[in-house]
């Protein structure tokens, strides 16, 4: 069974805070997979957006380094939203729900942490296939 929209969740990573300012922990209990790949979206121009695709197998982890943006994500029934604007606070995201990441500030940096080495094959960038493969096939 595929994972379900209800599966995305805020996760609150540890920080620890002093007169020399705050440290935020990633560590493996706090992410909810194996850490294969770490890659981040920065510099980005105003009125772009990322993401427009889903993942057969890939989890993710995203948060907002610096800066704001908007993360939509929808299974192709049901749609959630989150700002983004804590480098405290990032979203998980399940195999099989398609991402769009919008509304960047400019001094934006997008950090995301994946279970996967990058693989095309693993990408879902149409979204009427993507409606096809979590509808179990009927349209």
């Amino acid at each position: 069974m595929r994972p379900l929209l209800e599966q995305v969740r805020w996760i609150d990573l540890p920080r620890r805070a002093d007169r020399r300012g705050t440290l935020t922990i990633v560590g493996h209990d706090d992410i909810p997979f194996s850490i294969a790949r770490i890659f981040y979206v920065h510099a980005i121009p105003d009125g772009t957006e990322r993401g427009g695709h889903a993942h057969h197998v890939t989890e993710q982890f995203v948060l907002a380094l610096a800066g704001a943006f908007q993360l939509e994500l929808t299974d192709g029934k049901s749609k959630r939203s989150f700002h983004l604007d804590s480098p405290n606070r990032g979203v998980y995201v399940p195999p099989m729900v398609w991402d769009r990441l919008h509304g960047f500030t400019g001094d934006a940096v997008c950090l995301v942490l994946a279970s996967t080495q990058y693989a095309e094959s693993d990408y879902v960038r149409d979204w009427n296939e993507f409606l096809r493969l979590t509808s179990g096939g009927s349209q």
